[in-house]
């Protein structure tokens, strides 16, 4: 019998707020321990939350890009539990009245489109964090996170694989960076996932029980939990047993979840009004003005640039993974408006470079305009794509013009008909077997007599003109 499995993402994007949520303290990250902090984050008595108006504003932004409705009035909420990381025994939240509910993404599974429900969006705090002596029984508490600003995304049980959860992931955190309010960074814990995975028979059948994974820092680990986790189900219930409702951690070094504790409901957390902090009341104006601040997104983007750019979809699929990449690609079709060429030249040489040496194409050392005058040359006839490839190395290394590197190492493409004739005739006449060999019916040892002209010539020799008075001389 196969099963099908249902599963819910719950993500946790911190915000790029300068500020923390309630307080004036720093959320910058990998400062000293305890460095940011302040009686209000710490938790300290008397103490008042303010609430920073970016973070609605962020949230709004993220609550429009998908579709939500907004809630005209919402009101924090205490979230009550007790750990190391959480100086004030509870956590300001949302609960009954969150800002945004019933949005949607829709993403793209094997060339097709799934659109995976949103139940709500809401704003909160983030705690702190343990870090635990490997040598020693203790661990230090760091309260620099405390009271950084979160949003709380919560899908539908709309995903059937770890594929289109990884698909669904790989989009929301896309939106928030195109937004610009959150880096989507996994390593440093600014998005964070938990996963609710359940399987059941039949898709018409009610939901199985299900288990809550955490510790997701990568899609990949998202992926790999999904899949042992469906497994681990699926064997459980063919064996008769049954799966019981619990949280598990995924580790990542044995690729297996393992039991954590009970599954928390609602009423553990004890939720109720938190009477520090007024209910938020969002006016009409307020959104609007929001929405009409919205970037291009990643959809409209893709959708603009195979309509106006005549791009296939794979290559718009990359250059539009970011917002950063898609500005770079659309800088350099100001200085050389030919987008085929250019796409190829950025998917291949370019992006091959940085993810070479773990650079962003922020970090690139390559402006548009130099890609661009770099292409140039090549439509020009001055260099040759193979020598245009040695050129952007020397580009990347030195951040040198390709012009003046073209100039200085004496690269310029040979288009003199007559030289290219005289090293074609030197080279027939110094491989007479081959040349029968081709007469007699071998026609790709056209390609060994263009690797030694070139090898003669230095890669400068015109290609084009190459394989024509090869073919004449041939022929």
């Amino acid at each position: 019998m196969t099963y099908e499995p249902v599963i819910g993402l719950e993500i946790h994007a911190q915000l790029k707020t300068r500020t923390k949520i309630f307080c004036g303290c720093s959320t910058r990250f990998g400062a000293p321990p305890n460095s940011h902090t302040c009686p209000v984050c710490l938790g300290m008595p008397g103490v008042l939350p303010v609430l920073n108006k970016k973070v609605v504003e962020y949230t709004l932004s993220m609550a429009l890009a998908v579709g939500c409705e907004i809630s005209r009035q919402s009101r924090f909420a205490r979230k009550n539990y007790f750990y190391p990381d959480l100086p004030k025994g509870y956590q300001i939240s949302q609960y009954e009245l969150p800002i945004a509910r019933n949005g949607y993404i829709d993403v793209g599974i094997k060339g097709e489109k799934k659109r995976i429900g949103i139940t709500r969006i809401h704003m909160e705090e983030d705690a702190g964090k343990l870090i635990h002596d490997p040598d020693r029984p203790f661990s230090r508490v760091d309260f620099n996170r405390t009271g950084v600003p979160l949003i709380e995304i919560v899908s539908e049980p709309d995903i059937r694989s770890p594929g289109e959860a990884g698909a669904y992931l790989r989009q929301l955190r896309s939106i928030l960076r195109y937004l610009d309010i959150s880096d989507g960074n996994m390593e440093e814990g600014s998005f964070r996932c938990d996963a609710n995975v359940s399987v059941r028979p039949n898709e018409s059948d009610p939901f199985g029980t299900r288990a809550e994974v955490k510790n997701l820092n990568s899609f990949r680990h998202v992926e790999k939990a999904l899949e042992y986790e469906i497994r681990r189900q699926v064997d459980l219930i063919m064996q008769g047993n049954s799966v019981v409702q619990e949280t598990r951690l995924w580790d990542p070094q044995k690729e297996k979840t393992t039991s954590m504790r009970g599954k928390e409901e609602a009423h553990d957390y004890r939720y109720f009004p938190d009477p520090d902090l007024l209910p938020l009341v969002v006016e009409e104006g307020w959104i609007d003005g929001i929405k009409q601040r919205l970037p291009e997104l990643p959809d409209e983007k893709k959708e603009r640039f195979i309509r106006d750019y005549a791009l296939p979809e794979n290559d718009v699929d990359v250059l539009t993974a970011s917002r950063e990449l898609a500005d770079y690609f659309e800088a350099c079709l100001k200085h050389f408006p030919e987008p085929k060429p250019m796409s190829n030249w950025i998917m291949s040489t370019l992006l091959g470079h940085l993810n070479a040496r773990g650079q962003t194409i922020s970090e690139s050392e390559i402006t548009p305009e130099s890609l661009a005058g770099l292409l140039q040359l090549i439509q020009k006839g001055v260099i040759s794509g193979k020598i245009a490839k040695s050129v952007f190395d020397e580009m990347a290394r030195t951040g040198t013009a390709p012009e003046k590197i073209v100039k200085e190492k004496g690269l310029i493409q040979v288009t003199d008909r007559s030289a290219i004739d005289t090293v074609v005739a030197q080279v027939l006449a110094a491989h007479p077997g081959e040349v029968e060999s081709y007469r007699g019916g071998k026609t790709k040892l056209l390609g060994f007599f263009v690797g030694r002209i070139m090898k003669e010539t230095r890669g400068k020799a015109n290609p084009k003109m190459v394989n024509e008075i090869l073919r004449e001389k041939l022929e």
